[in-house]
C-alpha cells in the first residue's frame, strides 16, 4: 500500500476519529475538499508523520463504522464509501474510507463551508470563487465522460494502435500494465469505460477527425510569429483534429523552428551557442497547455512568437489554490488522467507542474524565469530569450562540468549567478518560500561544496559565488563591484572621497558604477558612524567628506 499524503490521499491519526480529543467535523471537511477536487482516500490510524499504522494496532471496526455514519451526517453533496479495516504488511491496522469525486453539485460541511484539496491540503474557497469551482469541478470530470456513445470498435484503429505501441515500448509503464489485453489496457489509461464506449480522453487520443471535432472543445492550436513592429509574418493552425495529443505535439515542434534559433557568446566561454529557448523548456510548457487546458472552456492554445520573446496561452486559469507566487511549489492536477498518459509516454516530468523542470533549464542558461499572467479565463506564460548575464552561463557551465548538483541547489545556484549577490530574503522571494527557514533545503550543499559563500547573519545574510571558484574554473571574467566585501567597499568609499572632495551620496553611487546601490548608502552610514565621515548641509542637499582630524 502506498501510504504517503497527497492530491488523492490523506492520512489521520485514530486519535481524530475516537477518543476525547477527536475532531470528526475536521474529517468532515477532508472528505469536501476530495469530493470538489478528483476524488480521494481519507485513512485513519497512522500517526503525523508516519507511514504505516504502529505494529499490532488493532481498529474497532463498529466504533469507526459509527464514525463513518456521522461524517454522512456532516457532509453534503458528497458521497463515500466505507472500505472498512486494511491491514498493513507490518501486522497493524488502519481504517479506509473512500471519497467519490462530486460530479453534479458542489459538496459542502453541513456547516456550509466550502473546501477543495490543492496537493496534500484543504483549501477554502471563498464565495467570490464559487464560479470558479464550478467551472473546475467540471472541468475535473471531463475525462470520464462519455458523450458520444462511440465503441473502442469504431474508433481509429491506426490511433488505438499507434497508443498500445507507444505505451508498451514506454520504459516507465510497468510490464503489468504491458502484459494486459490491448482493451485492458486502454480501459486501464480510461480511455475506454466500462461498457466499451470511448470517453472524452479516449475519442482525444483514439478518435477519428470527426469524433474528436464533436468533443466540446478539443485542442485546437495557433502558431503565430510577429516582427520588430508587432506585425505577422507567419501563422500554422491545428484546427481539423487530424493528430492525437503526442503526434499535435510533435507536429508542432516540427513547424515552430523559431524556437530553435540560438544565440551567439562572445569567445571564452564553454559554448559558442545558447539556445534562445531551451528545447525541454518549449516540450514543459507545451504539454502543461495540453495536459491543463480547461476542455470545457472554448478557445484556441496560442504560442505567439515575438523578436525577443514567446507567449503561450491556453484556456482557463490556474487552478484554485495555484498561483504565480506558489506553482514551483503546490500541486494540482485538472486532467489527472491525461496527465498520466503525457507521463507514461515520456512526454512531461513526473508528479507536479513541471515549472521545476522549467526553472532548472532556464536557470543552467542564466535566464530569466517565466512571467505567469492567470485569471478565470486563460492562463498566459511568457519566456525572454535575453541572456541576463552571458558570464553567468561560463561559471553555471563550469559548475555542471565538476560537481554534481540536486534540481534545487541548480535553481538557487542560477538565481544567485545572475544577481552577482543575493541577500537571503531576496531569495526566499524567488524561491517562492514562504518560510526562511525552507532556504537551507534550497541551498543544500552549495556552501559545504565551497561554491558558495555566505557574509552577515539572520535576514541579513547575503550569498555570492565563490570567488575561488572562478580561480579554479581558470575563467577570464570581470570582477564585478555587486560583489566586492564590505571592508573593500569602504576603502573605495574612503579613496573616492579623497580625489573627489565632498560628494552627495548619489554621486558616489555613480562614480561607483557596477556596486549595488544599497550596498554603498548602507556603506556611507555606516563610515558616518564610524565617525571617518561627516556630513554637510540639510537632508536633500546633504554631502559626505572625509572627517578632518585637528
Amino acid at each position: 500500500m502506498n501510504s504517503i499524503e497527497g492530491n488523492t490521499r490523506e492520512l489521520k491519526s485514530l486519535k481524530k476519529a475516537i477518543g476525547r480529543k477527536s475532531d470528526v467535523a475536521s474529517l468532515a471537511e477532508t472528505c469536501v475538499c476530495f469530493a470538489n477536487a478528483q476524488g480521494g482516500e481519507l485513512i485513519i490510524g497512522i500517526e503525523d508523520g508516519q507511514t504505516a499504522p504502529p505494529a499490532g494496532q488493532v481498529i474497532d471496526e463498529v466504533a469507526l463504522g459509527k464514525v463513518v455514519a456521522r461524517l454522512r451526517t456532516l457532509i453534503v453533496g458528497a458521497a463515500i464509501v466505507d472500505q472498512g479495516v486494511v491491514k498493513h504488511e507490518n501486522g497493524g491496522q488502519f481504517y479506509s474510507i473512500r471519497v467519490l469525486p462530486s460530479t453534479r453539485t458542489i459538496a459542502t460541511t453541513s456547516s456550509g463551508r466550502v473546501l477543495m484539496r490543492v496537493a496534500d491540503r484543504c483549501y477554502a474557497v471563498a464565495s467570490d470563487e464559487l464560479t470558479d469551482l464550478a467551472a473546475e469541478r467540471n472541468a475535473f470530470q471531463w475525462e470520464l465522460v462519455v458523450a458520444q456513445k462511440v465503441l473502442s470498435a469504431d474508433a481509429e484503429q491506426a490511433q488505438v494502435s499507434f497508443f498500445l505501441e507507444k505505451i508498451r515500448a514506454s520504459e516507465r509503464v510497468s510490464d503489468f500494465i504491458k502484459d494486459k489485453s490491448d482493451q485492458e489496457i486502454l480501459e486501464f489509461y480510461q480511455l475506454v469505460d466500462e461498457n466499451g464506449y470511448l470517453t472524452n480522453l479516449g475519442v482525444l487520443w483514439l478518435g477519428t477527425p470527426s469524433q474528436r471535432a464533436r468533443l466540446s472543445y478539443p485542442i485546437t492550436v495557433q502558431y503565430l510569429v510577429y516582427n520588430e513592429r508587432d506585425e505577422k509574418i507567419r501563422e500554422v493552425k491545428w484546427h481539423h483534429h487530424m493528430h492525437n495529443p503526442m503526434q499535435l505535439l510533435l507536429d508542432i515542434e516540427k513547424n515552430a523552428v523559431e524556437l530553435t534559433y540560438s544565440s551567439e557568446l562572445p569567445n571564452g566561454l564553454f559554448r559558442d551557442k545558447v539556445r534562445k529557448y531551451p528545447k525541454e523548456v518549449i516540450r514543459e510548457l507545451l504539454i502543461n497547455a495540453f495536459a491543463h487546458k480547461r476542455y470545457t472552456t472554448a478557445g484556441d492554445i496560442f504560442l505567439e512568437v515575438y523578436p525577443n520573446r514567446v507567449v503561450f496561452t491556453n484556456p482557463g486559469g490556474l487552478p484554485l489554490g495555484i498561483s504565480k507566487d506558489n506553482i514551483l511549489h503546490e500541486r494540482q492536477r485538472r486532467n489527472p488522467h491525461l496527465i498520466k498518459i503525457f507521463q507514461d509516454l515520456k512526454l512531461m516530468e513526473g508528479e507536479g507542474s513541471g515549472y521545476d523542470l522549467v526553472y532548472e533549464k532556464l536557470s543552467a542558461d542564466g535566464k530569466a524565469f517565466p512571467e505567469l499572467e492567470s485569471d478565470h479565463i486563460k492562463l498566459s506564460v511568457a519566456l525572454n530569450s535575453t541572456l541576463l548575464d552571458s558570464e553567468a552561463i561560463s561559471v553555471l557551465d563550469y559548475i555542471n562540468r565538476n560537481f554534481a548538483l540536486t534540481q534545487k541547489e541548480i535553481i538557487t545556484l542560477g538565481i544567485i549567478a545572475r544577481e552577482k549577490k543575493v541577500l537571503a530574503t531576496q531569495l526566499s522571494v524567488g524561491l517562492q518560500l514562504n518560510q526562511e527557514d525552507k532556504l537551507r533545503y534550497w541551498i543544500g550543499t552549495l556552501l559545504e561544496k565551497n561554491i558558495l559563500v555566505a557574509r552577515g547573519v539572520k535576514k541579513g545574510t547575503e550569498y555570492l559565488l565563490n570567488p575561488d571558484v572562478f580561480s579554479k574554473a581558470k575563467l577570464n571574467l570581470t570582477p564585478s563591484l555587486r560583489t566586492i566585501a564590505p571592508h573593500a567597499l569602504q576603502a573605495l568609499i574612503m579613496e573616492d572621497l579623497k580625489y573627489n572632495g565632498a560628494s552627495r551620496l548619489s554621486e558616489i553611487q555613480g562614480r561607483l558604477n557596477g556596486a549595488i546601490a544599497d550596498d554603498v548608502k548602507k556603506t556611507v552610514y555606516k563610515l558616518v558612524e564610524r565617525g571617518l565621515l561627516e556630513t554637510h548641509g540639510g537632508k536633500r542637499n546633504r554631502t559626505y567628506s572625509i572627517k578632518k582630524i585637528n
